[in-house]
């Protein structure tokens, strides 16, 4: 990291060193390897200089991005992810992609044979709905190998009720839902509410949705993760730890968020006993601080746009409306948190401006900030 980028994402990192209990083991619940489509890309070395921001031996599953050589089954990417896991010392952990139209079953074993320890499913990516038989085998293989499915639940969609109905045949299977499952979170909560073993990861740059999360399901049943290389461990722990605090969990409850939890489900260890969810449904607000969320939220839109992928420029106008307000004169409780704010939208602002890597790099900053707005408490002026 540069040192420019050093000093720009210091008070995030700092801030993060408070929030992470001593000795804490973080284990990443989602990430991946190789290249996609779309034009990402992740090498195993980058990830762990990722995970190594997060804290020193952060651990992470690992599996395939949308590969252009992911045809027949996923074969090829499964292997390099697999072989990479293997040659990290144990720090990555490998999962195998599938595709249920492409011989699952035989690529599931194949691979589960050669050390893996999860399955992931994205059925926006490959396609395909959960009422078929090939995901009825699929959860078979898991439960009798004991290892947990993430299933991609983000944007864009097939219905997922489907998804509750398979689950709930196969109790003995670890679900996890990724993306704090954005694409129906508040039914999941409910329908899957008396399956012993769904877990949530928080790969998701809505903060507002991660909050939610929390006030929604166990905090033993949700899980830290960040999506690299479309997120980042930094500002994926640090929002998972911010909002356990502002849902006032313990260092052993954050533990289980940061890692053990999950470290449990991959090992096929029993999960940690579930309580009622800590954080309380209806919650103070800001209008300065809401506002400044809408505008964050905008500028990381926009950077998600098409266009926005390969010019982060975009961002600026919503990054000077977020600045503005932060400049409020009477801001009530949320006086440090806009101070806060606008001075890492003025880091953003730099990095904009130099473009390169470094301006890439300020998409972080955004969603380092539009954590903060979401989980400021309001009764306390303390970092």
């Amino acid at each position: 990291m540069s040192t420019l980028l050093e000093a720009a994402f210091a008070p995030l990192s700092e801030e993060l060193g408070r929030l992470r209990p001593p000795g804490m083991a973080v284990l990443d619940a989602h990430t991946h390897l190789g290249e996609d489509e779309d034009g990402q890309r992740m090498a195993p070395d980058t990830l762990l200089e990722f995970l190594d921001t997060a804290g020193p031996g952060s651990q992470a599953c690992v599996f395939a991005l949308h590969d252009p050589d992911r045809t027949p089954a996923y074969r090829r990417p499964n292997d390099r992810v697999l072989d990479w896991a293997q040659e990290s010392g144990g720090r990555l952990i490998g999962f195998c992609r599938l595709d249920p139209a492409d011989d699952p079953v035989a690529e599931a074993q194949r691979c589960l044979e050669r050390g893996a320890r999860g399955i992931k499913l994205h059925p926006r990516a490959q396609a395909f709905s959960f009422d078929s038989p090939a995901i009825e085998a699929i959860f078979a293989v898991a439960g009798d190998a004991g290892v947990p499915i993430l299933v991609h639940a983000g944007r864009g969609m097939p219905p997922m009720d489907a998804l509750s109905d398979v689950a709930l045949r196969h109790p003995e299977v670890t679900l996890i839902l990724a993306h704090a499952a954005i694409a129906g979170q508040g039914m999941f909560a409910e329908t899957l509410a008396a399956h012993p073993a769904v877990l949530y990861d928080t790969s998701c740059f809505s903060p507002s949705d991660v909050v939610e999360l929390f006030a929604r399901v166990p905090a033993e049943r949700i899980v830290f993760a960040s999506d690299a290389p479309y997120g980042h461990p930094l500002t994926g722990l640090f929002q998972a730890l911010r909002v356990a605090a502002l849902a006032g969990l313990d260092e052993d409850d954050c533990r289980l968020v940061a890692g053990a939890t999950m470290a449990a489900a991959v090992s096929g260890d029993p999960l940690p006993a579930a309580r009622p969810p800590r954080l309380d449904a209806v919650r103070p607000a800001s209008g300065p601080l809401l506002r400044v969320g809408a505008y964050l939220m905008m500028a990381l839109g926009a950077r998600m746009s098409p266009e926005g992928r390969s010019d982060p420029g975009r961002m600026s106008p919503f990054i000077a409306m977020v600045r503005c307000v932060s400049r409020d004169p009477a801001p009530g409780p949320a006086e440090h948190a806009l101070l806060r704010i606008d001075s890492t939208m003025a880091a953003a602002e730099q990095l904009l401006a130099e473009g390169g890597p470094e301006a890439l790099a300020a998409t972080g900053l955004v969603h380092g900030a539009a954590v903060i707005a979401a989980t400021e408490r309001l009764d306390s002026t303390s970092a």
